[in-house]
């Protein structure tokens, strides 16, 4: 079946309704699984959580959607697709993803945290599963109409931040603007478990992790970013986050970085990390120049 017929038949198949898994979220996407996507990943085995908010073996991808609170907080016509972390090999849906959402809306931003399938080695299964995310939230296919925005981002974290950085730089759908936590970009020195799970460990050669270290993929239309990351991360080297602003500097595309002293890797939305009011305003500072 041709990509364009893949397409038809999973916008044909995508449905709006509550999800049996309660995340908080207004409403669920219900994307496409391995039988109605361009392409499949080859998981065949049952999707599980081994742990509460951990969600592997992902072969459907879906889009949990939180509008923003219009009556606690001004609209800014800002939306943000959101990619948990998880080494590609899972996601981490409550730090990273809905806990994320709701303060988002909160501040009158939309956002949609997407479960995107696991790549198996499949690379190209993440990425067409976030330009159809981003799709939804432009309005460019239906379903996702609480949550559309006048401009629509991307965020990601870890390897969700690879994620979001990959659509940015070699996704046919590009977003308004990325914001990146601690985003697994370059292979050497890297997250070697995100890679092998992206590419397929067998499949890794120069090439391939040239290829996707993504320093190397910034371009002209790469949108503008922002980078929150600790010095002393051990598990995705600061080096991920530099070796990619620099490349945005040098293509004169505007980005911001903020490195806190520590707190290591994955905070995400907890409240324990030590700067989590300062990334809190940070970020919220930087969306505001891209309102309208």
């Amino acid at each position: 079946m041709n990509r364009i017929i893949s397409f038809t038949l999973s916008f044909l198949l995508m449905t709006t309704s509550l999800s049996a898994q309660d995340y908080g979220q207004s409403a669920t996407v219900r994307i496409w699984d391995n039988a109605s996507a361009p392409h499949s990943n080859a998981i065949t085995t049952p999707e599980e959580e081994s742990e509460p908010y951990r969600l592997g073996n992902v072969s459907t991808a879906e889009l949990y959607l939180y509008p923003a609170d219009t009556a606690r907080h001004a609209p800014t016509g800002l939306s943000v697709v959101i990619c948990p972390g998880g080494g590609y090999a899972r996601l981490a849906i409550d730090h990273e993803g809905f806990q994320m959402a709701q303060w988002l809306a909160a501040n009158g931003i939309s956002a949609a945290v997407l479960k995107y399938r696991m790549p198996n080695g499949h690379p190209e299964v993440p990425l067409e599963d976030a330009e159809q995310a981003l799709r939804l939230l432009r309005g460019d296919v239906p379903g996702a109409g609480i949550c559309h925005g006048e401009r629509v981002g991307i965020m990601g974290f870890s390897a969700g931040g690879h994620l979001a950085a990959y659509a940015s730089t070699m996704g046919s759908v590009r977003p308004d603007f990325s914001v990146l936590f601690y985003p697994v970009i370059t292979a050497d020195p890297g997250h070697q478990g995100s890679f092998n799970n992206l590419i397929g460990k067998a499949n890794r050669t120069a090439e391939t992790d040239a290829r996707y270290s993504l320093e190397n993929r910034v371009s002209a239309q790469t949108p503008p970013a922002l980078l929150l990351l600790s010095d002393d991360d051990k598990t995705v080297p600061p080096v991920s986050s530099t070796r990619y602003y620099n490349a945005l500097k040098e293509q004169g595309i505007r980005a911001s970085m903020h490195i806190y002293p520590t707190g290591g890797h994955g905070w995400g939305f907890h409240d324990n990390f030590r700067y989590k009011a300062d990334w809190q305003k940070a970020l919220l500072d930087w969306l505001k120049t891209f309102e309208k």
